[in-house]
């Protein structure tokens, strides 16, 4: 008690120095706390690094940081400034490190350049949550942004849906240079025009992306201007700015203005949507609400905090901009109800699968959740009649982990029609148009993340003599999510890499006499060339080092293998020095899918998407944590 007491009394004095320094340097000040009525919090200081404050959507950011910590006693928050310099947020962290921070927020300025202090702040013992910019691997706490690509994707599908089948002339604004966040938008935008026939596209050029500029622009090029007939401009400062020349040029009512960010505010995306000056705004979630909700999570040491946090966009109309709004600023209230859910799982077709079972099982009743769980056994049609078993029941949300990514569509619309939202957990479903929201959201691994480490550890410990050396690839089930999506992060990584190249590839559908199977097939047409062998997971991996022994090849020597899932399977193998490295795709994801429940029950917006933990492990510390495996 005396420690503890002697933290807090060091933490205030620590503070007050921050306050006076606070009116010496602009860089770092203290954010002001005022009572509020809510009395969860840990007495905690938290750091919040943000690489500049010249950007829109920065200054939204610590607003709303502001205003999420003004309803919470007893937490204090410290600011730096990095006004876009690594060498000055490198120095920015320790000096909040400095001040006796219990948890840092960071938005890196550059996030290749950050990421190993922002590993130093984590391996040290201090939670990191990272908003915007995603570093890469996994060591931070909790990574919170939007996506942008996809943001972009939403404003170019409403363009076409708004021009039909008629077409039109559509202009952009682009800055030169782009902000990472417009370039990104950007090309979400321009990948969906330029795939629409009937659309002529162009781009007019900015100095920067303000709203004077943007104004300037659009009067400068007032003869392309006037022939278009949709405008797109990436923030809501540059529309704006496009607003006011189209105004100006008399052109209202002729033209067209979609943009995004959608902030509240007078004369920001909603207010301009709701006046009529924009035809639609796509929402960029700020995420500061989020970030302050899990950093007390986190600091309260509660279970269910993910990963990674993917903001959801929503297109902001005329028609739904009062509900938007209701819907940003409501507060969120869990009752302590029991929820009823119902669960479609796959099958039982892997050891990850029954552990994955296990874990939503035992943390059902943790979170005090009635669940429904039934077994599909690999069919789509039991999934598609468990599902409405589940509507008849009346459950409050439906949860499914879908055998494939497609035909889904109308056992969604049917739920949504009976007003139950659906969670897709651990695999992702494609329905034919996203903008019908048919899905609430996803919970699970980053696929493609898997495939892309899987890819690095090769690149980074798997050379060659000068050959250029050839790959196998184990596939999962045709036209599963994990089997695309891995498979397509593998090849990301694979393509900046000319040392390696896939010589062979076949599906073993993620079971042990599926991989034993492929090496089978191989042999019969080949004599034994390969050097790597990538499966997609641990079963079909075991199954071919099964096979591989049988044949006299032996594996890690003759080939290296890596696989996806780290199951305890996986590390008895790497110790044996069998397997050379496994990739963890962590099926104990029950406490963040009961959190995400109540979440949604309680009012709160659900993500586009919550990412568990995961990490990648070979032979060099596989004796060190197969103990310590669950699952």
């Amino acid at each position: 008690m005396i420690s503890i007491i002697k933290k807090k009394w060091m933490q205030i004095c620590i503070l007050l120095a921050a306050l006076i320094l606070g009116t010496l340097v602009g860089g770092c000040h203290i954010i002001p706390i005022t009572d509020s009525g809510s009395k969860k919090g840990v007495g905690s200081i938290i750091g919040v690094s943000q690489a500049n404050m010249r950007e829109e959507w920065r200054m939204a950011l610590i607003n709303e940081l502001r205003e999420e910590t003004a309803k919470n006693d007893d937490i204090k928050i410290i600011t730096a400034d990095a006004t876009g310099i690594v060498n000055k947020q490198i120095q920015d962290i320790d000096n909040l490190i400095g001040y006796g921070i219990d948890l840092l927020i960071i938005s890196p300025c550059n996030e290749k350049l950050l990421q190993e202090k922002i590993k130093e702040v984590y391996d040290s013992g201090i939670p990191v949550i990272v908003m915007d910019r995603a570093v890469e691997g996994f060591d931070y706490t909790l990574y919170i942004g939007p996506d942008n690509e996809v943001i972009g994707q939403q404003a170019g599908s409403y363009v076409v849906e708004l021009l039909k089948e008629n077409g039109g002339n559509v202009v952009a604004l682009s800055a030169n240079p782009t902000s990472r966040q417009g370039a990104e938008r950007l090309s979400g935008f321009r990948g969906i025009i330029n795939d629409t026939k009937g659309i002529d596209f162009s781009e007019l050029p900015l100095v920067v992306e303000t709203k004077d500029a943007a104004y300037d622009t659009v009067m400068e090029y007032k003869g392309i201007v006037k022939n278009a007939d949709v405008i797109f401009a990436y923030s809501d400062s540059m529309a704006l700015g496009v607003c006011d020349a189209v105004r100006e040029l008399g052109l209202e009512d002729k033209l067209m203005i979609v943009d995004c960010d959608g902030f509240t505010g007078e004369d920001e995306g909603i207010d301009l949507v709701s006046e009529g000056r924009l035809k639609a705004t796509v929402s960029c979630p700020i995420g500061g609400k989020e970030a302050i909700d899990y950093a007390l999570s986190i600091l309260n040491h509660e279970n269910g905090v993910p990963k990674q946090v993917i903001l959801r966009s929503n297109v902001i109309t005329k028609e739904n901009a009062e509900e938007s709004l209701r819907r940003i600023n409501a507060e969120s209230f869990d009752d302590g109800r029991r929820i009823k859910v119902g669960y479609s799982q796959v099958g039982q077709e892997s050891n990850w699968r029954l552990a994955n079972t296990k874990s939503i099982e035992e943390s059902a009743e943790e979170f005090n959740i009635d669940l429904h769980m039934e077994n599909a056994d690999q069919s789509q049609e039991k999934q598609f009649e468990a599902i409405r078993t589940f509507i008849d029941e009346g459950v409050d949300v439906i949860v499914v982990s879908p055998v494939v990514e497609t035909g889904w569509d109308e056992v969604l619309r049917e739920a949504k029609t009976a007003g139950i939202p659906v969670i897709m957990s651990d695999r992702n479903v494609v329905v034919e148009n996203p903008e019908e929201n048919l899905t609430t959201t996803y919970l699970g691994a980053d696929f493609m993340e898997e495939g892309r480490r899987a890819m690095r550890w090769i690149r980074d410990n798997v050379k060659g003599d000068g050959d250029t050396m050839k790959i196998m690839e184990i596939m999962g089930n045709e036209g599963a999510s994990p089997t695309e999506e891995r498979g397509k992060g593998f090849k990301e990584i694979l393509s900046e890499n000319n040392s390696y190249y896939i010589a062979y590839s076949d599906y073993g559908d993620f079971t042990f006499e599926g991989g034993r199977e492929v090496i089978r097939k191989y042999l019969l047409n080949h004599d034994w060339d390969i050097d790597i062998i990538f499966s997609q997971n641990d079963d079909m991996a075991l199954g071919a080092i099964k096979e591989l022994k049988e044949q006299g090849i032996k594996p890690d020597e003759d080939v290296k293998i890596v696989s996806v899932d780290a199951t305890s399977e996986a590390f008895e193998a790497m110790v044996r020095g069998e397997l050379s490295c496994a990739v963890e795709c962590n099926p104990i994801i029950g406490p963040q899918l009961m959190k995400a429940i109540r979440d949604l029950c309680s009012g709160k917006q659900m993500p586009f998407r919550i990412i568990t933990d995961e990490k990648i492990y070979d032979q060099s510390i596989a004796d060190d944590y197969i103990r310590k495996r669950r699952y």
